[in-house]
C-alpha cells in the first residue's frame, strides 16, 4: 500500500506541472482518499479490539503530529517568500492562512467561477482539508458505533454513509456547482467511506470465513483490471474544466474511482504474496510512499511555482521532481521524523 501512495502522489505530481501528459491525473487524490479510509479505519477498529475503546485524545494528536508541523514548514517558506517580489507569491498570506487550518477546500467549493487567488499558491491542500473534516467526524462517528450497535450494524451504516454522498452529488450538480461538488468533504465523502468500508468488512470476517476467501480470490482476479482502468482515466479523462465527461465524473465517478480503488487496496491487503502486491513492495518504492509522500505532495506545488518564477520554463517537471523530492526528504528527517520519536518515548498509561 505504500507502494501504491508513491504511484498516486507521483501521478498527481506530473498533473500539476504537465497536465497534457495525464489530463486525468488528479485521480491520485481519489486514490489517497481511499487508502485514508482504510487505514484511519483499519487503525480504530484495532485499538477498538484490542482495548475496548477508541482513545480520541491519543488520535488526535497522533494526527496531529503526523499532518500539521510538516504543513507549517511550507506555510514558513511560503511566508518567507511572500516578502519577495516574486510574482507567484505576492498576495499569499489568505492562501497561507487559510492552508494552515485547512479550510482551502470550504473556500474553494464557495466559488463558483474560476478559482481566485485567495486560494492559488496552496491551493492543492484542499484535499488536506477534506480529511482533516473528515478525520473531525468519522472517528467519533466509529466509536458511537461499536459502542451501541452490533458489528453488522456497524457495516450497515458504514455502507449507507458511503452511498449517501452519491445522491447528494446528483442533487447539487449543475455546471455551476462543480467546484461545490469537487471539493466538498460531503461530495466526496464515499472516496474515504469506502476504504472505512472495506476495513469493517476485513475486519468482521474471520480467517476461515468463505465470505473472506471469496473476497480474497476476487479482489486478486481485479485488481489488475482496476489498476488498468485507473491508469486508462489518468491518461484519458479530463476531470477538471467542461468537457464530455464532467457530469458523469462529478456524480457516479468519484463512487467508480474509489470502488477500483478500493479494490486495488483489498488485494494488496489480502494477497500479500501475490504479483502486484510484490511490486509495489519494493523497497524504494515502499519507502517513497511510506515516509516521503506526504511530504512531495505538500511541497511539489509551491516549488514548482516557485521554479517557475526563477525563469524554469523548459524541464519544469523534472527540476520539481528532484526539488520536491529534497524537500521531502528534509522534512522528513528534520521535521516528521525527530516528532516520530519522540512521541514513541512518551511513557504510555496502562
Amino acid at each position: 500500500m505504500d507502494g501504491l501512495r508513491t504511484l498516486a502522489v507521483l501521478l498527481v505530481l506530473v498533473y500539476h506541472q504537465a497536465p497534457e501528459w495525464v489530463p486525468g491525473g488528479a485521480l491520485g487524490v481519489d486514490v489517497f482518499f481511499t487508502i485514508s479510509g482504510f487505514v484511519i479505519t483499519r487503525l480504530l477498529l484495532a485499538e477498538y479490539a484490542r482495548t475496548g475503546d477508541v482513545a480520541m485524545r491519543s488520535f488526535y494528536w497522533r494526527r496531529w503530529l503526523r499532518l500539521v508541523p510538516a504543513l507549517f514548514t511550507v506555510c514558513a517558506l511560503c511566508a518567507v517568500l511572500a516578502f519577495t517580489r516574486l510574482p507567484g507569491f505576492d498576495g499569499a498570506w489568505p492562501s497561507i492562512a487559510l492552508s494552515a487550518v485547512f479550510v482551502v477546500n470550504i473556500v474553494r467549493a464557495a466559488q463558483p467561477g474560476v478559482f481566485s487567488d485567495t486560494t492559488a499558491l496552496l491551493g492543492h491542500t484542499w484535499s488536506l482539508g477534506v480529511e482533516e473534516q473528515f478525520y473531525l467526524l468519522w472517528p467519533p462517528l466509529v466509536r458511537v458505533l461499536l459502542r451501541r450497535v452490533r458489528p453488522r450494524t456497524v457495516l450497515i451504516w458504514t455502507l449507507v454513509l458511503c452511498l449517501l454522498p452519491v445522491l447528494w452529488r446528483f442533487a447539487l450538480w449543475s455546471p455551476t456547482a462543480a467546484h461545490r461538488v469537487y471539493n466538498g468533504t460531503d461530495t466526496r465523502a464515499d472516496q474515504l467511506l469506502a476504504g472505512a468500508l472495506l476495513a469493517v468488512v476485513v475486519a468482521r470476517l474471520r480467517a476461515g470465513d468463505p465470505r473472506l476467501e471469496a473476497l480474497r480470490r476476487w479482489s486478486g482476479r481485479l485488481a489488475w483490471p482496476a489498476l488498468l482502468i485507473l491508469a486508462l482515466i489518468a491518461w484519458q479523462v479530463p476531470m477538471t474544466g467542461t468537457n464530455s465527461w464532467t457530469a458523469a465524473w462529478y456524480t457516479v465517478g468519484f463512487l467508480v474511482a474509489a470502488v477500483l480503488s478500493a479494490t486495488l487496496v483489498a488485494s494488496l491487503e489480502l494477497r500479500p504474496r501475490a504479483l502486484l502486491s510484490r511490486a509495489l513492495s519494493v523497497a524504494p518504492l515502499a519507502w517513497t510512499g511510506r515516509n516521503l509522500s506526504y511530504g512531495l505532495y505538500l511541497w511539489h506545488y509551491p516549488l514548482g511555482r516557485l521554479l517557475h518564477d526563477l525563469g524554469v520554463d523548459r524541464g519544469l517537471l523534472p527540476a520539481t521532481l528532484v526539488a520536491s523530492f529534497a524537500a521531502a526528504l528534509a522534512s522528513y528527517y528534520l521535521v516528521e521524523r525527530p516528532l516520530t520519536r519522540r512521541k514513541r518515548r512518551r511513557p504510555t498509561a496502562r
